[in-house]
């Protein structure tokens, strides 16, 4: 199970991104995550801030995701919600290792989450889905799960985590699974938005397909869990246990606690964003079990890929592993967001290349987005004392760029709630590159020069490009949070004022005549290689011109 749960609560609307399975959110998120995820406030742990509306208007049902959470831009509620999984063998397992004796261990998982697992696994025995029995087969510890000798690798191996699988016969309590074989592949065929992207739902059609097993809830051998109900010498499944987090984690601290009342603070859920190696928990044992206790199943269920580092596969044993926080800190947050979010379409396997990093960075973030922002600015201080001349609606009177980037705008929005977030990040990027057409085009520098009316066409045409900018900083702040606060506050707002906008303030119009823009600075610096060359001291000259990557004044806000 993952080690960390959120939950996001908006209006479903809209969404855009990020990975991982735990998260961080804040109001001012789409999706991002959720984490995308990955997605963050913009990167600060806790309850998330709320920025409610001042409206009496009754609010909207809750928009609830689970894992990584992606940035909304709307004018709602948000909470955020982690906890940590700790029961299963693997746990018990390491703190073993640790000369941790796990007997004498405090459990975090609280007792209104005992309680909701207790209350559910009830209504499942009410249904008669529990039953006892004997099981023998090979089971991971890594997976909590037991493994059909088919699917396993040389030496019965587990493809997963590479590991042998160990022979295990217990006497357990099972789930009827298979009871629920048609009433799945009705879910799936009537609604086959239920598991996204479209090839992870012919994933699992295929499991459900080749028949169901019921399978077992609880284990014998684990005393680190919660307790079976109605047999103490036994402990809850992991799985079994911990999936319902998703909805004890919806209590409010000090309420009573109890599954009808979990249930009735936001579920069902909207999205569950998760890796694919855990897809079929989620979209086939989850749903199954929600319905043997009479509750909604989630809206959609989403299984995001891998990353593979310059097309191999990462581990420890190549080498080749890449560390996240190494990342953030040479090349700082908002790149890192943002190739992985650009680079990776949502739901696949991805690929990491330094080259390519820099390459994508440099392009869109440097050059497409800031260097148009700092050229721009500097010819507003030059000409124009930095002061804007005109409202950006009276400057784009009759001019298509207006046009284009509404148009555009809408395009994100559609994008980003259908977590196609590449393509979000892609149309973004085409707003940006319309700016520096438009102003390559149109020249202001030689129309200031000439004076008279071409000055004043010159002085509207850097308001429109302005105006361009602080709606790429609205719409880009989902995956670059940092870098669209910088963008912001050049154009003359404070950060307070960033902090609480919301997707409808991407409208054309927000900057008005008189409004004086910061000193023209870099938002956001290229990151520039050089030869890794040795200390001439050192008698020792540097060999293969080995390139090495550095970012040079790079802020994040």
């Amino acid at each position: 199970m993952a080690a960390g749960r959120a939950f996001l609560r908006a209006a479903p609307s809209s969404l855009a991104a990020g990975a991982g399975r735990f998260a961080f959110a804040c109001p001012t998120a789409l999706p991002l995550t959720a984490a995308a995820a990955a997605a963050t406030g913009p990167h600060r742990r806790g309850r998330g801030r709320c920025y409610c509306s001042a409206s009496d208007a009754p609010p909207p049902p809750p928009y609830v995701l689970t894992t990584p959470l992606y940035y909304r831009l709307l004018d709602k509620r948000v909470v955020f919600i982690t906890g940590t999984d700790e029961h299963g063998e693997k746990i018990a397992t390491s703190a073993e290792a640790c000369d941790i004796e796990y007997d004498k261990f405090i459990r975090t998982t609280d007792r209104k989450h005992e309680a909701v697992v207790n209350d559910f696994y009830s209504r499942v025995l009410d249904s008669g889905d529990i039953y006892r029995a004997d099981y023998e087969g090979l089971y991971c510890v890594s997976c909590e799960e037991y493994k059909d000798e088919k699917e396993l690798g040389e030496n019965k191996c587990c493809p997963v985590h590479l590991k042998p699988c160990v022979p295990r016969k217990e006497d357990n309590y099972f789930f009827a699974l298979s009871k629920y074989q048609h009433q799945l592949e009705d879910l799936l065929t009537k609604n086959p938005n239920f598991v996204r992207p479209s090839h992870r739902l012919n994933e699992v059609q295929g499991w459900v397909k080749s028949g169901l097993r019921d399978f077992s809830i609880s284990r014998a051998s684990v005393e680190w869990g919660i307790p079976v109900p109605n047999d103490t010498k036994q402990t809850i499944y992991v799985w079994f246990d911990a999936l319902l987090g998703y909805i004890s984690a919806l209590l409010d601290d000090g309420e009573k606690a109890s599954l009808q009342q979990a249930v009735e603070r936001g579920w069902p859920a909207s999205l569950h964003l998760i890796g694919k190696d855990i897809l079929r928990f989620h979209a086939v044992y989850w749903p199954a079990m929600l319905m043997s206790a009479g509750i909604s199943v989630p809206d959609a269920v989403f299984g995001h890929g891998f990353l593979t580092k310059d097309g191999m596969k990462m581990g420890k044993s190549l080498g080749n592993t890449l560390e996240p926080k190494d990342l953030v800190n040479r090349f700082g947050v908002d790149a890192v967001r943002y190739f992985f979010l650009r680079e990776v379409e949502f739901g696949n396997d991805g690929d990491y290349s330094e080259e390519r990093f820099i390459n994508i960075v440099n392009a869109h973030l440097a050059n497409t987005i800031g260097n148009l922002l700092n050229r721009t600015l500097g010819l507003l201080k030059k000409n124009c004392k930095s002061t804007l001349a005109f409202d950006s609606i009276a400057a784009a009177d009759g001019i298509s760029l207006k046009d284009n980037v509404e148009n555009l705008v809408d395009k994100a929005k559609d994008q980003f709630e259908n977590l196609l977030l590449s393509s979000a990040c892609e149309t973004l990027m085409e707003i940006g590159n319309l700016g520096n057409l438009y102003i390559d085009e149109h020249a202001p520098w030689s129309c200031f020069k000439q004076g008279g009316e071409s000055a004043e066409k010159a002085a509207k045409d850097l308001v429109i490009i302005l105006e361009t900018m602080r709606i790429i900083a609205i719409a880009l702040s989902p995956i670059t949070p940092s870098l669209s606060l910088r963008i912001y506050t050049q154009l003359g707002f404070t950060e307070d004022q960033f902090r609480t906008l919301r997707w409808e303030d991407t409208k054309w119009g927000g900057l008005k005549a008189g409004q004086v823009m910061m000193e023209p600075k870099p938002v956001f610096a290229r990151i520039e290689t050089e030869t890794d060359e040795k200390d001439q001291s050192s008698s020792k000259a540097t060999k293969g011109g080995k390139k090495k990557a550095r970012s040079q004044g790079l802020v994040e806000a």
